[in-house]
C-alpha cells in the first residue's frame, strides 16, 4: 500500500543525514575485511553462528512464494508512490511503463494496486504498464469504499455487493485485463457481513473476473468467518521493524489457515530507507505531516531503531532498506513486502533484498534488538488506525 522514499529523498534537506547515509557505505566498503566488497553485493552461503551452521532464510532473487495457493515473486511493487500521494502529483505515464517493466525483468512479478489510489488513476498506469506481460505476472486491487465511476469522487466505506460488482467491472477497464488474480477488500465494511462480502466475490470467481481473495487489515474473526465461505489467499496488513503487532495474533492466525501475509508500508512511509531525518518538514496537505512517528518530536528518538537497523547492514553489507525487507522475508516463507517506489535505483536496491540471509540465530538476536527499543508516536494517523481489526457484524 503506502510507501516510498523518492519523493522524500528528491525534495527534502540533505545535510546531516546524506552525510550520515555516504559515511554508512563507507563503512559497509570497509566491512568486507580489506575487500572492495560493493553494498549491494550478496552472499547466500551458510553462515556458523554459535560455532555451528544455522539454517539460512533468504529470498533469492527468482524464488516463487505462495499467497494461499496462489504463486507470486519473493518481493512485489506498491503502485501508490507512481500516483504522486506524497508529492509531485501522478508520474508521467512512459516513466511508469519503464519502471514495472525493469521490475518485470528483474524478476519482480507480483504488482499492487487500488481503486481508490487516485481514485482510479493508478489503477489505469499499472495497466498500461504490464500490458505486454500480463499474462506472465499476478495483479492485485482493492475494493471497499464508495468511488464514483465518472468523476471519481471518493466516499466512505462500502462494501455492499452491488458496489463490489460495480468497483470490479471499473477495475477490469482501467487494467486492460479480463480477470483480476487477487482482489483485496480494501477496509472491513462494519455494515455488511462478510459473508455478503465473500458470496460476492465468490461469484466474481465463478464468473472468471476474480481467481483469488483477500482482505486487508480484517479483524480476526472476520478472517475466519470470511475463510469459511471462500479461502482466502492473503491478509494484506502494516507491517514493519517500528509496528509488529501482527506477530502477535494474524500471523498466528494465517499459518493456520495457510493464508498469505503481505506487508503494507514494509519501509515505514520511508523511515528505513534512511530517507528522513530529524531536519525532515512535511508541507501541508501530505499525508506524511501528521504521521505520529515523524514528527519533529519524535523523530530524533526514533532514529535508534533505524541506526539499529544500519548495525545490520554494516554485518551484511546491506542498505537499510534491504535489511528491512530481507528481515520480513525471513519470518515466514509465506511473507511477501511490497515496498513502492518511482526511482528505479530504489526498484534495484529493494529487488536486491532478495539476495540477503538471516541464520536462525540471527532472527532471534535482530528481534530481540528490536523489541528493546522503545518507539514515540502512534502506529498511524487516527483515521488510519480506527479502519484497522474492525469485524463486520453478524450476519442475520
Amino acid at each position: 500500500m503506502m510507501e516510498e522514499r523518492n519523493q522524500f529523498q528528491d525534495n527534502e534537506y540533505k545535510g546531516p543525514a546524506e552525510n550520515k547515509r555516504r559515511d554508512f557505505f563507507k563503512k559497509s566498503l570497509l566491512a568486507g575485511a580489506g575487500l572492495a566488497i560493493s553494498p549491494f553485493a550478496f552472499s547466500n552461503n551458510a553462515e556458523v553462528v554459535s560455532g555451528k551452521e544455522n539454517k539460512q532464510t533468504g529470498a533469492g532473487s527468482k524464488e516463487k512464494r505462495k499467497l494461499g495457493s496462489l504463486k507470486v515473486s519473493a518481493q512485489g511493487l506498491g503502485g501508490l508512490p507512481v500516483v504522486g500521494f506524497y508529492t509531485g502529483g501522478p508520474r508521467d505515464q512512459k516513466k511508469v511503463n519503464k519502471l514495472y517493466r525493469e521490475a518485470y525483468d528483474h524478476g519482480v512479478t507480483f504488482f499492487d494496486t487500488a481503486e481508490v489510489y487516485g481514485p482510479h488513476i493508478n489503477e489505469k498506469q499499472v495497466g498500461e504498464a504490464i500490458a505486454p506481460f500480463r499474462k506472465e505476472v499476478v495483479l492485485a486491487t482493492k475494493f471497499g469504499f464508495d468511488v464514483d465511476p465518472d468523476t471519481g469522487e471518493r466516499g466512505g466505506i462500502d462494501s455492499n455487493p452491488k458496489t463490489i460488482r460495480r468497483a470490479v467491472e471499473g477495475m477490469l477497464k482501467r487494467l486492460k485485463t479480463d480477470y483480476i488474480d487477487l482482489l483485496y477488500q480494501h477496509r472491513v465494511d462494519p455494515n455488511v457481513p462478510i459473508e455478503d462480502v465473500a458470496g460476492t466475490v465468490q461469484d466474481l470467481m465463478k464468473e472468471g473476473k476474480v481467481l483469488h481473495w483477500g482482505l486487508s487489515e480484517p479483524g480476526l474473526n472476520t478472517v475466519r468467518r470470511a475463510h469459511a465461505v471462500e479461502p482466502l489467499a492473503a491478509i494484506q496488513n502494516e507491517y514493519s521493524p517500528w509496528t509488529r503487532n501482527p506477530e502477535a495474533e494474524v500471523l498466528p492466525l494465517c499459518e493456520e489457515l495457510g493464508i498469505g501475509f503481505v506487508p503494507w508500508c514494509p519501509l515505514g512511509y520511508g523511515f528505513f530507507a534512511d530517507a528522513i531525518n530529524e531536519n525532515s518538514r512535511f508541507s501541508e496537505g501530505d499525508f506524511r505531516a501528521i504521521l505520529p512517528r515523524i514528527t519533529p518530536e519524535n523523530i530524533p528518538h526514533n532514529l535508534e531503531m533505524l541506526y539499529y537497523i544500519e548495525e545490520w547492514g554494516l554485518r551484511k553489507n546491506a542498505t537499510p532498506s534491504q535489511i528491512t525487507l530481507a528481515w520480513l522475508q525471513a519470518q515466514k516463507p509465506w511473507i511477501v513486502p511490497i515496498p513502492g517506489t518511482s526511482n528505479s535505483v530504489h526498484l534495484r536496491e529493494n529487488i536486491r533484498a532478495n539476495d540477503i540471509s538471516f541464520s536462525t540465530e540471527e532472527i532471534k538476536e535482530f528481534n530481540s534488538g528490536l523489541s528493546e527499543i522503545e518507539i514515540a508516536g502512534a502506529q498511524n494517523a487516527q483515521p488510519v488506525l480506527d479502519g484497522m481489526g474492525v469485524e463486520a457484524p453478524p450476519k442475520k
